[in-house]
């Protein structure tokens, strides 16, 4: 009995303390004993071996017995300290091939959340801070694998190798829930800075170029529809991204980076399987540069159908078709590979996938996973520096032990 309450008051310690780093530094003394019954601690944990015949991903995986080097770890907190106030915060550490440089952790997310309004009919709040961006149906819980239907999303629409930028913003977010008798709305739109990460310098081929690629005011938006309590769900998705360019070669001015995607999701739901679908276009770029070697502007199309279905209750398994075109003015990349820029098959992919996922428990799933894909459109640049080097066609393998508490 002494050890258990030693525990239970170590334990009131820690949340005492972590109540007071949310809180901006007020005392442990000063927590209020029933906001701390609102404080809320979660984790996760994801171990993937990824395995392909011909080029690498997430790490050297067509060498040897693949690669580890795929692996997500996080933790979040919550609480509340008014009834319309909610605080909270998740860091994440995550290696996705590379040199593991990119496994430090960092701030995923972490919003001061205020709800003006809430009532049986609708809800108006306001997120401020590091918000997560309301892009398709997977974005904004993509971090942790019991969310998401496979390992990999569709690669297409879900960019890994510029995962940075769709990620997240700094800024301000405001959402409004609208309880209809058919069903529930809901509207987001955010505005801030977009991380502009070094994945993203090295997919635009400015990690060679001396300089810095810094964000700038960017706005994304959503509107969400859930009809027969999520048994039709529909959004469509908008958001204008930017960053500059700022340039330390000689001779060469500072640029400008452009995204403007639109993605039209729709899904269907029986209680034992689900249909989804997903239609992005995207409009991107580099301008302003005076060299108009590093000038571009095309726009790419992705979309995927996916059907997934629950079995013996724990279990369910998944069949997609994932497509990717880079410029749907060269769909095939002839003109890509003509101009010396590089071969053909870097500007598309298609991917047929088949997964299967065993949820052991609530806190354990394991998950295998195969690909088929034809082109490398979305091959991350760090584990392929050099696109000539790269096969058109190759296969994917992927096991993962996913944890959370």
């Amino acid at each position: 009995m002494i050890v258990s309450k030693s525990f239970r008051w170590s334990e009131r310690r820690a949340r005492l303390a972590l109540a007071a780093l949310l809180l901006g530094g007020a005392t442990p003394a000063a927590a209020d004993s029933s906001m701390l019954d609102t404080l809320q601690l979660h984790g996760f944990l994801s171990q993937a071996l990824v395995i392909t015949d011909r080029n690498d991903f997430f790490g050297p995986s067509s060498s040897g017995g693949g690669s580890l080097k795929y692996t997500e770890i996080g933790a979040n907190a919550s609480i509340r300290p008014h009834q319309d106030v909610l605080i909270a915060a998740q860091v994440l550490s995550r290696r996705a091939g590379g040199d593991g440089s990119d496994a430090k952790p960092v701030l995923d997310y972490g919003v001061v959340d205020y709800q003006m309004v809430s009532n049986q009919q609708r809800t108006l709040g306001a997120q401020v801070g590091r918000f997560k961006n309301p892009f398709g149906f997977y974005n904004q819980t993509r971090d942790v694998a019991f969310t998401r239907p496979g390992i990999l999303l569709p690669q297409s629409i879900y960019f890994d190798r510029t995962r940075s930028l769709g990620l997240s913003g700094d800024g301000v977010s405001i959402y409004l829930d609208e309880r209809l008798p058919s069903g529930n709305l809901r509207f987001q739109v955010g505005a801030g800075k977009v991380q502009a990460g070094d994945d993203l310098r090295r997919t635009l081929r400015l990690d060679t170029v001396p300089g810095s690629l810094d964000p700038e005011n960017s706005a994304i938006a959503q509107l969400r529809y859930e009809h027969d309590g999520g048994r039709i769900i529909a959004a469509i998705s908008r958001a204008d991204a930017n960053a500059s360019f700022d340039s330390s070669m000689p001779g060469l001015s500072d640029g400008d980076f452009y995204f403007r995607p639109w993605v039209l999701s729709l899904q269907y739901n029986e209680e034992q399987w689900s249909l989804t679908a997903e239609y992005a276009w995207r409009n991107s770029g580099l301008k302003n540069f005076n060299n108009p070697a590093f000038n571009f502007d095309v726009t790419g199309e992705s979309w995927y159908v996916q059907y997934t279905r629950r079995f013996h209750e724990n279990w369910q398994w998944l069949i997609r078709y994932d497509s990717l075109i880079s410029n749907r003015d060269d769909r095939s990349g002839t003109a890509y590979e003509a101009s010396g820029a590089g071969p053909a098959h870097s500007q598309f992919a298609e991917d047929y996938t088949l997964g299967l996922q065993w949820t052991v428990n609530p806190r354990v799933l394991l998950a295998a996973e195969y690909h088929h894909i034809d082109g490398t459109g979305w091959l991350p640049v760090q584990d392929n520096p050099d696109p000539a080097e790269t096969s058109r066609r190759w296969n994917m393998l992927l096991f993962q032990l996913s944890l959370r508490f």
